[in-house]
């Protein structure tokens, strides 16, 4: 399928639609950090082995990347803000049964329903496009996905303050507590976006892709502990290798897949998927090194001797810087596109690590890794979202972002095995408890360099973007003559009914003589359409509403303005050009 660019919002929002998606963002990804602070004490407070301790962060993982694509898709077909709501609401759940139990099962069962709501990241993302003036989306868009990396960075100093001061069980609590917040204003604020995409929900696709997943990350996120060459580990790989292959060939035969994969396979989503996975890798590094470097004991001879409240302080402007970013993103992409700053995001996190060699020797270097850090990394994660936007369908933007934040979590799981080998590995004993060493601290910020330049790598290779206009943030004259073009590069016309009244809301599809969806929008309050077309041709333009029959026109375009009102009362028609 093609994507047509500049498919209109589907209704105008409020001015809080925005800071209440980012805020569900920053509730969702605070469930990925909010242990760090007691990690080490889990086994303790659990009474269970280190190893059996560790699947209470395995297994938000594994759901959270599960839940992703998932509930992207059913996002798309039943309405986003329905299934946003459900993901939160899954979440509140998953912390009250976490916040009342001390048992290893019942825990590792409460923190896999949390992990369940990463959903909520591209449902959000969608929710945004459906929703929101072209001007006012890049910023949007960019500010939803940093959220993933401000809500992981501001729940480390939150959660070590309380982990410090209160009972472990208090950070759950909180988390329901935010979690309910959220939910009450997404239902006051947020509207549900009318767009929707053809098909069904693809059941044995999803169980696929559950299976494949989860005997991939498995092994990653296990792998340390079960040694890498052992027949589990080797194992797992191999079945998941399997799982997924034949996943993907029965994908490739539905009619309504969960992953349109043909769609995936394009350069500018293949790419900006594959620069997904190494800025991943490159966030989790340094949320997992600075937080031990200044907390370990200053008799070491490199430790900062930091409380583990004033770590979390000193890393948390990461978060902060990110979020800050959204606004500067906006502006060096609706001028430049999302691809520089993609390249220019990755520039300065590999300037950050290859300086951070060199800065580890008092706390306040740590805070200046933090902020170069944040800002380069918050300039790519902005930078994804408006990148598969603009290479996919607006019926396929909540599964397409899934996917893309699949990929980060691809990502932040490789570098936590990784690196967490790699600590292991280099690890002095002292008293029998192993003691991170600075050069495990530095070969991390290696592989962390060496990631970014491999994502550096694949974002070079995306194709650069065509005539039509970018769903970037613009001023309000540019996007005026972006509007402009778009009538004069497409169709445009009404949808009427038997009494030539509009017709509101009717859905107006564009298809391309191969029989692929080449455009979709919704017809506004008097019943006007735009779409604009990807390469002259050929076309069918086929609109559907509630109580009407369809109609299916055809049309031919020649780089002219081809003005076509669909009357819903009559039958097919053919319009030349």
């Amino acid at each position: 399928m093609t994507h047509t660019p500049t498919d209109q919002p589907t209704r105008r929002a409020s001015g809080a639609v925005v800071p209440v998606l980012a805020f569900a963002g920053i509730v969702v990804a605070v469930m990925q950090t909010l242990l760090v602070p007691v990690i080490k004490d889990l086994p303790q407070l659990l009474d269970t082995a280190p190893a059996n301790a560790t699947w209470v962060l395995t297994s938000t993982l594994l759901s959270g990347a599960v839940a992703t694509p998932i509930m992207g898709r059913l996002g798309d077909l039943y309405g986003k803000r329905r299934m946003l709501i459900l993901s939160l609401a899954v979440m509140v759940v998953g912390a009250l049964v976490s916040a009342l139990t001390s048992d290893l099962l019942t825990m590792i069962a409460g923190r896999t329903l949390q992990g369940f709501a990463m959903g909520a990241i591209p449902l959000g993302i969608g929710l945004m496009r459906d929703m929101l003036p072209r001007e006012k989306l890049g910023s949007a868009m960019a500010l939803m996905s940093s959220s993933i990396g401000v809500g992981g960075g501001l729940a480390l100093p939150l959660a070590a303050l309380v982990a410090q001061h209160a009972d472990w069980h208090a950070l759950f609590y909180g988390a329901a507590g935010i979690g309910v917040l959220a939910i009450v204003l997404t239902l006051l604020v947020v509207p549900e976006s009318p767009a929707r995409a053809e098909g069904t929900f693809d059941v044995l696709g999803a169980i696929g892709l559950s299976a494949g997943l989860v005997l991939f990350l498995l092994p990653i996120t296990k792998g340390s502990d079960w040694g890498w060459s052992s027949g589990t580990t080797l194992g797992l790989f191999a079945a998941s290798a399997v799982v997924l292959l034949l996943w993907g060939v029965m994908e490739l035969r539905v009619k309504a897949p969960l992953v349109d994969l043909r769609t995936t396979a394009r350069p500018a989503v293949l790419f900006t998927n594959l620069a997904s996975i190494m800025v991943g890798v490159s966030f989790y590094v340094v949320s997992l090194v600075l937080p031990q470097l200044l907390q370990l004991p200053k008799a070491t001879g490199y430790g900062l001797g930091q409380s583990m409240v004033v770590a979390g302080l000193l890393v948390a402007p990461l978060g902060l810087t990110m979020m800050v970013t959204a606004p500067v993103y906006a502006r060096l992409s609706a001028k430049y596109g999302p691809k520089f700053t993609l390249i220019l995001g990755m520039l300065i996190i590999a300037i950050g690590y290859g300086a951070g060699l060199g800065l580890m020797s008092a706390a306040w270097q740590s805070l200046v890794i933090a902020v170069v850090l944040g800002a380069g990394i918050g300039l790519a994660y902005s930078s994804l979202p408006a990148l598969i936007v603009g290479a996919v369908p607006a019926s396929e933007t909540g599964a397409a972002n899934g996917l893309n934040t699949l990929m980060r979590s691809i990502g932040t799981s490789v570098s936590s095995a990784v690196i967490g080998m790699v600590l292991a590995n280099t690890a002095n004993s002292v008293g029998g408890v192993a003691v991170p060493t600075m050069h495990g601290f530095r070969v991390s910020f290696l592989i962390a360099t060496g990631a970014v330049a491999v994502g550096l790598l694949m974002a070079l290779f995306l194709p650069k973007p065509n005539r039509a206009p970018q769903l970037r943030a613009s001023s309000e004259e540019e996007t005026n003559l972006e509007q402009a073009e778009t009538v004069l590069r497409g169709f445009q016309g009404r949808v009427l009914d038997a009494s030539g009244a509009p017709v509101p809301r009717a859905k107006v599809t564009l298809i391309d003589r191969r029989g692929r969806q080449a455009g979709a929008t919704l017809s506004s309050d008097d019943g006007s359409y735009v779409l604009t077309v990807p390469t002259q041709g050929a076309y069918v333009l086929a609109a559907r509403a509630t109580g009407h029959g369809p109609l299916a026109s055809s049309a031919s375009h020649a780089g002219d303005d081809r003005a076509i009102d669909l009357d819903l009362a009559l039958p097919s028609e053919t319009v030349t050009a």
